[in-house]
This record gives structure tokens, sequence and C-alpha cells, in this order.
């Protein structure tokens, strides 16, 4: 990479990951490309992106973004795993971790705040934005149904009664 790539490089990475509102960094050693693109598959399937960029590349792109603290944290071969949502990048990150142990997770970030492994793991736990709106529907319909049900059950009761009369 010559010195304009560089530049273009890290300035596309900045925006990229300045609209990001969460993001992992995790060490990446002894991953096959197989397995990186399955990893890489998954996060654009969350609408998030893996990267894989050089440290200093990386801590350059830093500058100006919420993602500043996570400097410290890059040493060695990392990858940047981040998306829009708070979500994704914890939670994939981390499924994908606990499968395969050679990636690593080391430290991340969401909306500002640095975030320890333990934090990520904890987070990952969470149920998908998705997955807590079909819960909060599934709450808000259950005392209509049941409604429904007993007013049904009643009609019948009454009309099994009137047809014995």
């Amino acid at each position: 990479m010559d010195r304009t790539q560089k530049q273009t490089f890290i300035e596309t990475l900045n925006k990229r990951i300045g609209s990001s509102k969460s993001m992992v960094v995790a060490h990446y050693r002894g991953l096959t490309v197989k397995e990186l693109t399955q990893l890489r598959r998954q996060m654009r399937a969350e609408g998030g992106e893996v990267q894989v960029a050089k440290n200093r590349l990386a801590k350059l792109a830093f500058k100006g973004t919420p993602y500043e603290g996570l400097s410290s944290i890059m040493t060695g071969p990392t990858i940047l795993a981040f998306s829009a949502d708070e979500i994704a990048p914890s939670r994939i990150s981390q499924k994908f971790a606990d499968t395969n142990n050679k990636l690593v997770i080391v430290g991340g970030a969401m909306n500002g705040k640095m975030l320890s492994t333990a934090e990520i793991k904890s987070i990952s736990q969470l149920p998908s934005l998705d997955g807590i709106r079909g819960k909060l529907i599934g709450i808000l319909q259950a005392p209509g149904a049941q409604l429904a049900r007993v007013t049904q059950a009643y009609a019948t009761k009454d009309a099994d009664a009137s047809a014995a009369a």
C-alpha cells in the first residue's frame, strides 16, 4: 500500500466506524480464511462489518471517533467488528468465539464507553432488537387473546345450555 492508498483507507475506515454505535476488538491468530469469511457473513447478516486492519492505521482511523480509547488494546493481529446495532458486534463475536477458540475478544466500546471482555460477554446474551419486539408484541397481545378465549368459552357454555333446555 502506498501513502495515498493508506490515507484513503484511514478516511474510509474513520467514516465507517464513526457511524457505528458499537465495536469489538479481537485477536484472530490462527483463524483460517474460511472461518474469517464465516464470521464476516454472520456479521453482515446482522448489518455489521468485520475489518482486518493494521494497528497503526486503525489507531489513526479512531481519531475523532468515540473509539479513540481502543487504541491502547490494538496490539497483535486484530480485527474490528462494528455495527449501527449496539448489540450485534458483541453477540456475533462472542458466539463465534465460544465455538472457535482462535478468536479472542480483547475489548470493545459502545456509544463511547469502553467495554471489558466480561461486559461484552454479558451484552452478547441480550436478545436482538427483533427478539425484544416479538416479546413485547406477545405481552401486549396476551390479555386480548385471553379475554377472547374467556368470552368464547362463556358464549359456547350459554349456547350449550340453551340447546339442552
